[in-house]
């Protein structure tokens, strides 16, 4: 290790039948970076025409989520009634807060077609102050995100403030999460940000003399102006941000202050499902009817219903 670098994390990787998960986050000696408690990277893989993603409804609390995509395209459906399709440059940044339930799934033409598919999934824990708000859903396009140019290192700032930027899409902390691919070799400087890790997506970076291969996470001293070399057509993540105020605990799609609110929201999953997702805390988005039970629970029959642009007249 270097005055740098605290810690290098390697993925624990998971077939999931077609294409693989990469996870970094939470780590048994480092559970988020910042307000980042979970870090996945799905794929690259390459789908075959019939064949798509498909993670049926499930529940979410004091968090926030984004998938970053560089390839492919994800339909997004939440129980506040949004359709949305996130395509690799965008943002669909949806706050559970006190409860949402969602689905990610393959569109219709790419399912047809067969497609690649890339993406970065994070969850951010929601301050304390602000777990229990009402969940909330905002879509932010390519053309009002930041590009970050630092020369032969070019990019997108996804959330927070770096180099200068500040990017539109909100959130109650501090927060810093951005992309970048080398056209060449070259060497930059880390964004400041009290706690903060380098991710490599493909490709492979070099702190204090120390290789960071692909698909290898990196955290970073708390110190200014650590400088990075990147190698040519190196592409990489920053993701980090102000220190939590106070700890988290994650259980499955879960993240609370306490233990209590996790038990809280896994019992009122259980009743909404009992209770046909009518008047319950938690309901279904329009037009899905397949769902995850917890960990445990029986697997219910009859899931295999996969919603397409015709079971509802949504604003995609």
């Amino acid at each position: 290790m270097t005055d740098a670098i605290q810690l290098i994390i390697e993925p624990r990787e998971r077939d999931l039948g077609g294409f693989s998960v990469r996870r970094l986050l939470p780590f048994v000696e480092r559970r988020n970076v910042g307000p980042f408690v979970f870090f996945d990277h799905l794929g690259p893989a390459d789908m075959p025409p019939g064949k798509g993603i498909d993670v049926r409804s499930h529940p979410h609390i004091g968090l926030a989520t984004v998938t970053w995509l560089f390839d492919g395209a994800l339909d997004h459906r939440d129980s506040l009634g949004t359709y949305k399709t996130i395509r690799p440059g965008a943002v669909n940044w949806m706050t559970a807060g006190r409860g949402i339930v969602h689905s990610e799934r393959t569109p219709h033409a790419q399912r047809i077609a067969g497609h690649r598919i890339e993406a970065i999934q994070t969850w951010v824990a929601l301050p304390q102050s602000h777990a229990e708000q009402d969940p909330s859903f905002e879509h932010y396009p390519a053309d009002v995100l930041p590009n970050i140019d630092l020369g032969d290192a070019k990019g997108v700032l996804i959330s927070g403030s770096a180099y200068g930027l500040r990017s539109p899409v909100k959130f109650p902390a501090g927060i810093c999460q951005l992309t970048l691919t080398a056209a060449r070799d070259t060497t930059i400087t880390a964004p400041d940000a009290p706690e903060l890790c380098l991710y490599v997506v493909s490709g492979a970076a070099h702190i204090d003399g120390q290789r960071i291969g692909e698909a290898t996470m990196a955290i970073l001293s708390p110190k200014p102006g650590i400088k990075v070399r990147l190698e040519a057509g190196t592409r990489i993540m920053f993701a980090g941000g102000d220190p939590l105020d106070g700890p988290r605990h994650l259980d499955w799609n879960f993240v609370a202050a306490s233990k209590e609110r996790l038990a809280k929201a896994a019992a009122d999953w259980r009743a909404s499902i009992a209770g046909g997702f009518q008047n319950t805390w938690f309901t279904q988005p329009p037009a899905e009817t397949a769902w995850i039970p917890l960990p445990g629970d029986p697997q219910p029959p009859g899931m295999d219903h996969v919603p397409d642009d015709h079971d509802e007249d949504w604003e995609s």
